[in-house]
Order: C-alpha cells, then structure tokens, then sequence
C-alpha cells in the first residue's frame, strides 16, 4: 500500500482560488489507465506520457495521486531497452501500452524519481530500481551519442529536445530511430547543452543514490563524472562575452541563436553559480529578450530567429513547460524571488483569459494562443472549434507556484513553508506519514506539523525543516 498524500489550499484570493480550484478539477481530466497503471498524461491533446514533461507532472502531482506519480516514473522503467535507453514516450493505443524510441524528448526525469524516494517512505526498492535505471541510462548516452572526445553529447533530431518547429534546427528530421548519427543535413548531429545536461543530472542523481546508501567513494566517483560533463559543457558551448550557452552544429559552429535552453540546464543544474548568475542578469531579466511583458519565450523576442507564432513553436512564445521547469532552475540557485514573480505572471494570465490553460501565451501580451484541441492548429476566438485546454504543464505550473508561494511543499526528505503575503489562507499537505499546515493572515503565518505549533513568522518568508519539523533555513520569497 502506498504511504498517505493529500493537499488543500483556501484563501480569501477569489482570483488565486478560482485558478487553484479550475487546475485541480482539469488536472483530473488528464488521468488515464495505461493498462490498468494510472498515470497522468500531458493533457491539452497530448494523450502520452513524454519522458520531458511526465516524470515531472506527476511529482508535482503526488500529493494528489502518489500511484499516478509512481507510474509516471515507472513505466518509463519498465520499458527501458536492455541498452539503456529510455523512451522518448509511452502510447496506450487500443488498450495495448506501447513505448517510442523514434526520440528522446528530454530528461526531466532523474530529481522527480529521487524525490518520490522520499515520498514513497524511502522505499529502498525503488531506490535501488532508479539506481540501475539511471546507470544504464547514462551509459547508452555515452556509447550513442559522444561523437568525439570533446565530452560533449548530440542531439539527433528536433523531437530529442523536445523543440517542434525550431528554427535553430534547420533542416534537422523532427524524430530519428537509429542510433546512428543522422547524415546529409545542415545542423544535426548537434553538439547540445540540453543532452550533455542529461548525463550530468543522471550522474548528480547517481551520487547521491549512493550517498545515501552509504557508499560515499563512489559518490565522489559519480560527482567527478558529473564535474567532467559540467567542464566540457562549459569548455565548448559556453560564451564568456555572451554569458549564455549555444549548441553548435556539425562542423563545429557555434549556432548563433540565444534561445531559452541556458535555463533548462540550471534545472539539470549543469552550469556553475557564476555562469547562471550572469544568464539570469544580462538575459532572463531583460526586457528585450526573455523578461518581456509575459515573460519567458522559448528564443530572446530580440532575435531575428523569434517568431510570435501561435502553434507548438519553440521559435518564439512562452511555453507552459517552460514555466514548469523554471522553479526548479531558479531554486536550484537560489532565485526564490523570481520564482514568485513568474508564479503572479501565469496566474494572472490564466485568470484574465477564464482559466484557460494553454500550451503558449503571447509574449507581449499575455493572452493564450487558441489553438485546436486535437490537430493543435491555430484557431480564432468565437469561431465554434474545440480550444485546447487542460494542458498539464501549465496547470501543473499554477498548482506549483502556490505551492511555492503560500504551501506545503516536500523536497527530497525535507519540507518547505513557504509564507506568502496577501489575504488569508489556509494550506494543509500529507506526505511523509506526518500532516503539516499553514494558518495565515496574509501577514503573519503559524506553521504545524501533526497539529503541534511549530513558530509563528512574518510573511514573505520560506521555512526549511525537517521532517519531524526542527527548523533549518530560512529564505525570502518575496
């Protein structure tokens, strides 16, 4: 029997509940038998699970469903080649699960697995399953996609990253079965920041697995590892005059698009203090390139490869698993304020537009681009077409930042309060076998854990405990 998991969250917001209320009542839409295992697909038309998105959604929604979480995660594992490769995603198609190996499609995978270690009650199976799984993972990374001794790992096709009708892509074949190297076109095989990333997050997980184990030796063995993939991502793709990084293509020139992708690897955590430090500075805080009225499109709206295209395009428009994957990135650094900025721009977005949750939003105003629900073509407000809605990742992402802001929130074996300011609210979470709550004001908020009083603090703050609730950090979130 899995361990208890549960949330609430009421406040005197009508805005912020109204959006909390219509993504936990969508999200439950996305919930689907894949053979009698649920799971929690992408949603908004997308009925798969995708090893980029999946993984993640259903950590995030653990609390709602822990079998939904675990299988979002396990099916993965249980369909990894004897190789060691992952699918790209997993189809339930009549009935009948089927796993695709024609793309990798990201890897938000290994923090998620990790995390739900602890949700699980620090389940030592499970650990050591993602043990295995992460180790032959990262060794058909190395065996299929090192083309030289750079230490640098290629992207083979477009859908490996996961970037549909990226123009950095060129003439690139949006999938790829074979494991060998694509040839005959303009950019692919493409030295990638995002697949050398992979195997520095799974290397990081792999450390700590063993950490936690006990087997500290070859915790530092994994971390050198890491550290080498970290140096050569530095070495090769990152530009000191820039403060970005960029892929380069296959002959080695650099590919001179400033995309987003420099925050995707803070969330694999593969790029140092200092080189996030000055990508958030002079690029993700500027309004000319990333911090535009709604912020993060998925290329600087400056670049000359930007396109304010409505469709799946990764040319252009912020994207909701952009938004999902940017609270880990900038908690992995430290950047707790831009995170609850982000939070107030989605929310508000999806607010403003009926909670509405669509895959991309205008960049320059915030509205949600319509497209069809099934064939994800644009279509125009009022025209009597079925509008995408539902999409996961950015209901994820609403549920997320106020968990981020004014909840309860579990991290690997540790709890975060997290006390936004406001109006008044309530949040109550179950997870490690121990029931914690927020009592608050707007200004002052109580902290409990199993009903006994734990502090009462100011808001604007983030508490870190542990789990029996002995105080260990404190931040500010606002």
């Amino acid at each position: 029997m899995l361990p208890e998991t549960g949330v609430s969250f009421h406040t005197e917001d009508e805005v912020l509940q109204r959006v909390y209320d219509s993504a936990e009542d969508k999200c439950r839409s996305n919930l689907k038998s894949f053979e009698g295992h649920t799971v929690l697909v992408e949603g908004g038309g997308y009925e798969k699970i995708w090893l980029e998105t999946q993984p993640m959604g259903g950590e995030m929604y653990a609390l709602r469903s822990l079998e939904a979480a675990k299988n979002n995660c396990a099916l993965f594992m249980d369909h990894q080649r004897t190789d060691g490769r992952l699918p790209g995603s997993i189809q339930c198609l009549d009935g009948r699960v089927e796993p695709q190996f024609n793309k990798y499609q990201g890897f938000c995978f290994p923090f998620p697995a990790l995390n739900l270690y602890y949700l699980l009650g620090r389940d030592r199976n499970w650990l050591e399953r993602l043990e295995d799984t992460l180790r032959r993972f990262d060794t058909c990374l190395w065996k299929t996609r090192s083309l030289n001794d750079s230490g640098l790992l290629y992207s083979f096709c477009v859908y490996d990253t996961g970037e549909d009708l990226a123009l950095r892509y060129g003439d690139a074949p949006c999938w790829w079965e074979s494991d060998e190297p694509p040839r005959g076109y303009r950019v692919v095989p493409m030295a990638s920041m995002d697949v050398t990333s992979w195997s520095f997050a799974a290397r990081s997980a792999l450390a700590e697995i063993c950490r936690i184990l006990g087997r500290e030796e070859e915790a530092g063995e994994w971390d050198k590892r890491a550290g080498a993939a970290a140096a050569a991502l530095k070495r090769h793709l990152w530009d000191d005059e820039r403060g970005a990084l960029f892929d380069r293509d296959k002959d080695g020139r650099t590919i001179d698009i400033l995309c987003h992708n420099t925050l995707r690897c803070m969330y694999w955590g593969s790029v140092s203090r200092d080189m996030a430090d000055r990508f958030v500075r002079e690029h993700l805080l500027n309004p000319s390139e990333f911090w535009t009225p709604f912020p993060l499109p998925s290329v600087a709206a400056c670049d000359p490869a930007f396109r304010n295209a409505p469709e799946n395009n990764w040319s252009g428009q912020p994207e909701g698993l952009t938004y999902q994957r940017a609270i880990l990135a900038l908690e992995n650094y430290g950047y707790h304020r831009i995170v609850t900025r982000l939070g107030e721009k989605l929310i508000a977005a999806v607010a403003e537009n009926g909670c509405r949750f669509t895959q991309q939003f205008d960049p320059f105003t915030g509205r949600p681009s319509l497209v069809h629900a099934v064939t994800h073509r644009p279509v125009a407000e009022g025209s009597g077409e079925a509008v995408q809605d539902a999409y996961g990742p950015t209901m994820l992402s609403c549920l997320e930042y106020i968990a981020y802001r004014y909840g309860v929130h579990p991290h690997l074996g540790r709890v975060w309060f997290s006390l936004g300011s406001g109006k008044s609210y309530e949040y109550d979470a179950v997870f490690y076998g121990r029931r914690y709550s927020i009592r608050s004001d707007g200004r002052r908020a109580e902290i409990r854990a199993d009903g006994k009083t734990l502090g009462r603090f100011d808001c604007g703050v983030r508490l870190v405990t542990g789990e029996t609730g002995d105080i260990l950090d404190k931040v500010r979130i606002e």
